[in-house]
């Protein structure tokens, strides 16, 4: 059974209004939300690596088994509107973060641009730099640090 989406639902509806279908819509297609994190406990801090979930395409930057993701990947966390507002590591450019704090769009995300590659393009996605969680031993995890954030 096939649903169409609201016009603009982006701008009219909160996130928790928003259909099943128009929330995965609301997705840039980034896959930062899927780069692998280390929380440290005594600083409260959490370090966000370059290195990505083993079922996450590195160039598509799409799940590779979103339907069963979760039984793949114990840990993997389904984003919800209650979520996406506690994760403060979201990125500043995420769809969801951004209608969460009653921000526009950007002018590149699909919903806009009708392009799907431009998030790529503008340096947006993690296509240029992740690695797979398989590539690299769980003793390396720590060289691939790029960016500490508070907790």
């Amino acid at each position: 059974m096939e649903t169409t989406m609201r016009e603009r639902f982006w701008e009219r509806f909160s996130l928790e209004e928003l259909t099943p279908q128009e929330w995965e819509a609301l997705c840039d297609g980034c896959g930062q939300c899927c780069l692998l994190k280390l929380h440290d406990e005594d600083s409260q801090e959490l370090a966000v690596l370059n290195v990505a979930c083993r079922l996450l395409d590195t160039h598509s930057c799409q799940c590779s088994d979103y339907p069963n993701r979760f039984d793949s990947v114990p840990d993997c966390t389904q984003l919800t509107p209650a979520l996406v507002k506690e994760f403060t590591w979201l990125p500043q450019s995420c769809g969801y973060r951004r209608v969460a704090e009653g921000r526009k769009l950007a002018g590149w995300h699909p919903l806009l641009s009708n392009d799907a590659e431009r998030v790529h393009r503008k340096g947006i996605s993690v296509r240029s730099f992740a690695v797979s969680q398989d590539e690299v031993p769980e003793q390396q995890l720590e060289s691939h640090i790029i960016a500490v954030l508070p907790m």
